[in-house]
């Protein structure tokens, strides 16, 4: 689930005032959500370019709010995500295969330790790669879940996809992401 100051009655008051033309809400509505956005998009892109792509969600977001019907059934995040995850397919149709991936943190704590730095950034480079070798469905899901804190339920709707089999793909994903990584990033289950 999105760490979200604002409780759902907020949002949806937020959103509907949004959807009136109010910018001030729609600036919350951004101010919650920003974080969870930018840290699934900056996970497959430089971090000049993610920034660029989340202004393009966060405007196609605006553009769009009044399309957004919360008595469909679907969550704000999880339409909010929709976009954002097309927005992210058409950036890759539109550089042609570029497979280059941020090498920078979204926490970016570890500037004044050289060596902690060079760690983990070897650390989320062998991530990195290793999530490249899951099928885009796998990989989908757990960016959404855990880079972007989605819930299963919301992973579910953004994708057009029951909770259940967004469940059964996360534990595959998992097992078949534990197969390419190294043995050092491997839990010890014994």
């Amino acid at each position: 689930m999105i760490e979200n100051p604002l409780t759902p009655e907020d949002l949806k008051s937020l959103v509907t005032k949004a959807q009136d033309g109010d910018t001030e809400s729609f600036g919350r509505i951004y101010d919650a959500f920003l974080t969870p956005v930018y840290r699934y998009v900056v996970f497959r892109f430089p971090e000049e370019m993610a920034e660029d792509l989340v202004a393009d969600i966060f405007v196609k977001v605006w553009e769009k709010i009044n399309s957004y019907r919360p008595f469909f059934g679907v969550p704000f995040a999880a339409w909010l995500f929709r976009i954002a995850r097309h927005t992210v397919i058409d950036a890759y149709r539109s550089m042609r295969g570029f497979e280059e991936l941020s090498e920078e943190l979204v926490d970016e704590n570890h500037e004044n330790n050289p060596e902690k730095k060079t760690e983990t950034d070897l650390s989320v480079r062998v991530v990195r790669q290793a999530l490249d070798g899951l099928p885009k469905d796998y990989r989908e899901i757990l960016l959404m879940h855990y880079m972007a804190g989605l819930s299963h339920r919301e992973v579910a709707k953004s994708l057009k996809m029951t909770e259940g089999y967004v469940r059964q793909l996360k534990f595959r994903a998992l097992k078949k992401l534990e197969t390419l990584l190294p043995p050092q990033f491997k839990t010890d289950q014994s």
